[in-house]
């Protein structure tokens, strides 16, 4: 017999299955199940489950999940989060004691998902150690810090006049095809280097707009430190409706981690639509646009979740770029008014400058930042303090000077002083510039430097000078770009370089 081998008697068997008997303990588990009496168009109507709470995530029998929205007496009001296809009347629904939550963390850079955070790209699953719930409430006030650090665009006229600093909200509202979302991507192309993590969300877009933005950030190496999430109009309304909210957690995540970040909603009259589609089909009382009531609660919870956080809370920041469309111009709608008064300011594009050549086409009568220059670089604020009247009072002259109306020299002197002004603020997708050839181009301009050229002439000289400047100005490059400053002998250095140049070129 073998040493190591155990013996057992049949009582010893019956002693062990004895002891194991008394420690098996069955745990019963509750499950509250409904059933549906309803379904179509991306709702369904369910009945037994008393103790379903507002916002919770109910599982139906074919694994598709809703959100339950109404609440009634004797049934819920559910949207869909997936087809209604394979749901029937009677199926069982059940309760998941959860609300919606996204995956986050940096593992979502650089990727494509939908609205729950789904991978869409092809490139594989998405391992995340950490998720966060679609809906959140606003940091407070004492959470929150002023907003003071600049956030660069790129774009001069933004830049030069109508600042967006960290932390901010910034509405951009226009007409259809005006360059929107061109200045939103331009924004992000600008943030690459400067440590700001990006969201793009896209909302009722089409599959094949979001896959040419998806193919231009990752040619321009923007992807990186970027996360789109795509709502496709082909998407259900309920998954337009979570999209931005999704995305805004992905946002908090690095917000609260320390991190700037920038998040851009493409757009919000879309969510808003898909908002309403879902309200009327929940037979919700609707009121002015056939929009429900809460629309204005609608956005606003959402858009006040950007906010720039205290140092003890570790000074993250989100800046939030809402896209609103007007239609002929009217920013005087529903959801246009909604919006802006939820925000710092807007940018508005003009669809007659726009059709003019005038791009990007910031209407500068229009626009405003509520938080204006304390968010914006030094050296921009010194050698843009008098541009955006300059500019305002140029396209008020105009109107009058094109009726072939008699002006004095003043006024003619004014006139073609902010045509050259707007000529300089005249800028081509994809093409963003640093601070320091904004603050060159905007130095030279105030000394006159441009005034001896012909307006068809000013692409030519604006790329010699920069190429002139960049050449012959290198620490001075270097130290605008890095303190965001210019000092009095660097300006003074500035001002005989492009006479300089002025002699040079008007010698050609």
């Amino acid at each position: 017999m073998n040493p190591n081998t155990i013996e057992l008697k049949p009582g010893d068997i019956s002693a062990i299955i004895r002891g194991e008997a008394e420690r098996f303990a069955v745990k019963p588990a509750v499950s509250e199940a409904g059933s549906v009496l309803q379904v179509g168009d991306g709702i369904a109507v369910v009945s037994g489950l008393y103790n379903a709470m507002s916002g919770e995530l109910l599982r139906f029998a074919n694994g598709v999940y809703g959100i339950a929205l109404n609440l009634n007496a004797n049934s819920i009001g559910v949207v869909l989060m997936g087809p209604d296809a394979g749901i029937k009347e009677g199926d069982y629904v059940w309760c998941t004691g959860r609300v919606a939550e996204v995956p986050v963390g940096d593992v979502m850079l650089g990727r494509v998902v939908d609205a729950l955070g789904r991978p869409i790209d092809r490139k594989g699953s998405i391992n995340a150690a950490a998720a966060r719930k679609a809906e959140r409430i606003a940091p407070g006030v004492i959470e929150r810090k002023e907003v003071e650090v600049p956030l660069q665009t790129g774009i001069k006229a933004i830049d030069a006049m109508i600042p967006i600093g960290r932390g901010q909200r910034e509405l951009i509202i226009g007409d259809r095809q005006t360059g929107k979302t061109a200045i939103c991507i331009d924004t992000i192309l600008n943030q690459k280097d400067t440590g700001v993590l990006c969201i793009y969300v896209a909302i009722g877009q089409k599959a094949s707009t979001v896959s040419g933005i998806t193919h231009m950030l990752d040619r321009m190496g923007a992807l990186e430190y970027t996360v789109i999430v795509a709502a496709f109009g082909s998407d259900t309304s309920a998954m337009q409706y979570i999209a931005p909210y999704s995305a805004c957690a992905i946002a908090e995540e690095f917000m609260y981690d320390g991190r700037d970040t920038l998040i851009i909603y493409d757009d919000l009259s879309k969510h808003a639509v898909a908002y309403r589609a879902m309200s009327l089909l929940l037979r919700r009382p609707s009121g002015r646009e056939a929009y429900p009531g809460d629309v204005f609660y609608l956005h606003s919870r959402l858009l006040e979740r950007a906010a720039k956080l205290a140092p003890e809370l570790g000074g993250g920041s989100m800046t939030a770029l809402p896209i609103v469309e007007t239609l002929a111009g009217d920013i005087s709608a529903y959801i246009p008014t909604n919006v802006i008064s939820i925000t710092d300011g807007q940018i508005y594009l003009d669809t007659e400058m726009f059709n003019a050549g005038q791009r990007p086409a910031v209407n500068v009568g229009l626009s405003v930042s509520r938080v204006g220059r304390a968010a914006q670089h030094r050296a921009m604020r010194d050698v843009s303090v008098s541009l955006r009247l300059d500019v305002a009072q140029y396209r008020d002259i105009a109107v009058f000077a094109q009726f072939g109306a008699d002006i004095d020299s003043t006024t003619a002197a004014q006139l073609r002083h902010g045509e050259r002004l707007t000529r300089i603020l005249v800028q081509s997708a994809d093409r963003i510039y640093k601070l320091s050839e904004q603050v060159a181009l905007l130095l030279a301009a105030s000394g006159g430097l441009f005034e001896s050229f012909e307006p068809r002439d000013m692409p030519r000289i604006i790329t010699l000078l920069l190429a002139y400047f960049k050449e012959n100005a290198a620490s001075i490059i270097r130290s605008i770009d890095t303190t965001g400053k210019i000092s009095e002998s660097d300006r003074y250095d500035m001002t005989g370089l492009f006479a300089r140049f002025a002699e040079e070129v008007g010698g050609e």
